[in-house]
């Protein structure tokens, strides 16, 4: 022990008055009020064993002789720089006597003591130790002393610990689980180390396999965002929690639902207008067939595709790509359609165009070529070698009746919808066909709009039993694979027409299994009737319908949870059989056998219900939570010297800047610098 030690127990064991010990330095005289004779006395009379020279005890004021130094100075003269060493002469010059000890063990010293559990250099709590060094704080690990301890806490490693609240296997935010391992706005995570998913579809907030959020709270159909969270056609739902809007096809930008929007109103260009889905590929044809893409509605028996629903939204079982997606079966469509609905673009003329309401009634064939022109459209024949036919006035004009033309024509767009017939076959009959009435130029003072063509385009897998039927009037022009199947040109009454595709596969070039075009050109150009009857027999592709499968193990977004069969028996936290979730973690009912806790959150990790619907952590556990805030935790806290008081933090002690008594301290600086004035045990410093 060293003699500051051994003078201060006399001291306190005999009440002496206090001494007080300084370094010895320059400037910095010694001072104490005991007196020689009663230190002498005191030692002797307790058989202390300190070995003494000759001579009267004195206290070492000056460095510069006898005292030997450190902890172990046993002799020699000289300069010794430290030790309170006892002299055995009346002066300084002789040889030195025994030097006094180094500091003793204290907290924070780095020295792993016999009675502490964890030392790491410093006596604050926080950091894993606590600042009394008898706890390693929980989520903390102290492996070697004097070095700072470690954080055994690991966001991502699929453990819910410490002040997590989740933790989803990796550390990335913006999936349920943040980088921090707090569960995201919006988002649930009910298993440690599995996928986050979407707290509720109608909670404004886009999450997990959510495609969509709007502003319906509960979510309905119809407005562009499913009661899924699902994207509708024909809409955008760009910012979650505000209401969708429609999108406009032919604005040039693909957005929404829109696979393609190429700002024409063209078809046969890849981009089907007004409805801006993809469209099979004809650019070869009548050469090679049509070659398709995902979402053109048409699923070929050998082709590249999985599935095929006519979209390319992928979460509802069939991927942008057309691959059926986990947890799905895209079984083909068995039920047919009532109704075939095809895009058609009109184009309104006036009465003064040349090729409009100019010429008498006539049936003339030949005005256009038998193929059709890179670009999908007629092109003009010159059968006479003229320049004009007897109902047109040139391939200029002519030219124009298929493109648009600012000035000239006005492009209105619709649907043609053909109803399903008894026989199976598709058909679209207006036997006053005036589609445009008030539209485009108006009707020009006429009783309808009489001055406008069309153009309906649709494509087809051939089998080789379809036929084609077409009744109307004024000029119809009816090309399949791009090569001319139906001519009925000129200004004339309604004409049939019946194409056997079957019968004409030759000609046309039509290899059964392959995808080609049919395309409509009709013209009303006289002020008489307007007829316009469309049937299609056996045109009908093959699609997929998706569905989800219950009991394969993947949650799909109309399953509110999947485990597999084995495991969806309804019991407590397993799924039901119907894929919908049975007694659980999170209900908010608190189950006694499997439950400590049950909020319905259950993200309170201290002071509440934590994840996993235990009971978090919480002072008076024995366990010392410095992420919460917790200074020590002994499981009472009841206070007293050195000891936990309530609210787990530490009471009077010796480090808290305040002499307390109890403790028979002689001072306190409140720092852990053991070689100033006041030592880390609260006991003044003996000048050395």
């Amino acid at each position: 022990m060293r003699l500051r030690h051994q003078l201060l127990t006399a001291r306190r064991a005999s009440g002496l008055p206090k001494v007080r010990y300084y370094d010895a330095m320059p400037n910095m005289p010694a001072r104490f009020d005991l007196f020689e004779s009663s230190v002498r006395k005191y030692l002797l009379g307790s058989a202390l064993l300190l070995a003494f020279g000759c001579g009267d005890i004195e206290l070492i004021r000056s460095t510069t002789g006898g005292g030997g130094s450190g902890a172990s100075s046993s002799g020699g003269g000289g300069t010794g720089a430290e030790g309170a060493g006892f002299t055995t002469g009346g002066n300084s010059s002789g040889g030195g006597g025994q030097g006094g000890e180094g500091p003793g063990p204290y907290c924070g010293d780095g020295i792993k003591q016999a009675t502490e559990v964890c030392d790491d250099g410093n006596a604050e709590s926080g950091d894993g130790c606590t600042g009394t060094c008898n706890a390693i704080e929980l989520g903390f690990g102290c492996l070697t002393p004097g070095e700072p301890c470690f954080s055994t806490i690991v966001c991502g490693d699929g453990t819910i610990s410490g002040a997590e609240t989740c933790d989803d296997g990796n550390d990335t935010s913006d999936d349920g689980c943040s980088s921090l391992c707090t569960v995201e706005a919006g988002w649930v995570c009910p298993d440690p180390n599995e996928l986050c998913e979407a707290a509720a579809c109608g909670d404004g907030i886009l999450a997990g396999q959510e495609a969509c959020e709007d502003d319906d709270a509960p979510p309905t159909a119809g407005d562009g965002c499913s009661e899924l969270c699902q994207l509708e056609p024909g809409y955008k739902c760009d910012v979650p929690g505000q209401p969708c809007e429609v999108t406009v096809c032919g604005d040039g930008v693909a957005e929404g639902s829109e696979q393609c929007d190429d700002g024409n109103n063209d078809s046969g260009d890849l981009c089907t207008p007004l409805f801006c889905t993809s469209e099979p590929d004809c650019s070869a044809s009548p050469a090679l067939p049509c070659t398709t893409t995902c979402g053109d509605g048409i699923l070929l028996p050998n082709g590249t595709e999985e599935c095929e629903d006519g979209n390319t939204s992928p979460g509802d079982g069939c991927s942008a790509t057309c691959q059926v997606e986990p947890g799905y079966i895209c079984p083909p469509s068995t039920v047919e359609p009532t109704e075939l609905v095809l895009p058609v673009v009109y184009r309104d003329f006036l009465d003064t165009h040349p090729d409009f309401e100019r010429f008498t009634i006539v049936i003339e064939p030949e005005i256009a070529a038998d193929q059709l022109g890179a670009d999908g459209k007629p092109v003009y024949a010159d059968p006479y070698g003229t320049g004009v036919t007897v109902s047109t006035s040139g391939q200029a004009n002519f030219d124009q009746w298929y493109r648009d033309v600012p000035g000239v024509n006005v492009p209105v767009l619709q649907t043609l919808t053909l109803g399903q017939l008894p026989s199976g076959a598709f058909q679209f009959d207006d036997q006053s066909f005036f589609p445009i009435n008030n539209q485009g130029w108006g009707n020009q003072a006429n009783p309808n709009n009489f001055h406008f063509t069309s153009e309906v385009r649709y494509w087809f897998e051939f089998k080789g039993n379809e036929v084609l039927d077409f009744t109307g009037d004024d000029d119809v022009w009816v090309f399949i694979n791009r090569r001319l199947a139906v001519d009925l040109g000129g200004v004339h009454d309604a004409l049939d027409a019946t194409v056997d595709l079957g019968a004409q596969q030759d000609e046309l070039n039509l290899q059964v299994g392959n995808v080609y075009e049919i395309t409509v050109f009709q013209a009303e150009r006289q002020t008489t009737e307007s007829h316009y009857r469309l049937t299609l027999s056996n045109f009908l592709n093959a699609t997929t319908t998706c569905e989800s499968v219950c009991g394969d193990g993947v949650k799909t977004p109309d399953e509110a949870c999947d485990q597999g069969a084995a495991m969806n028996d309804g019991s407590w936290g397993n799924c039901t059989p119907d894929c919908k979730r049975g007694p659980r973690c999170g209900d908010g009912i608190l189950q006694p056998e499997f439950e400590q806790c049950d909020d319905g959150q259950n993200l309170t990790p201290y002071d509440g219900c934590a994840p996993g619907c235990v009971t978090g952590a919480f002072c008076g556990d024995g366990n010392v939570n410095s992420l919460f805030g917790e200074q020590c935790d002994d499981g009472v806290n009841d206070g007293g010297y050195a000891e936990c008081a309530a609210g787990c933090v530490l009471d009077e002690r010796c480090g808290d800047g305040v002499v307390q008594s109890e403790g028979n301290e002689e001072c306190d600086d409140g720092n852990t610098v053991d070689a100033d004035a006041c030592g880390n045990d609260c006991l003044v410093n003996v000048a050395e």
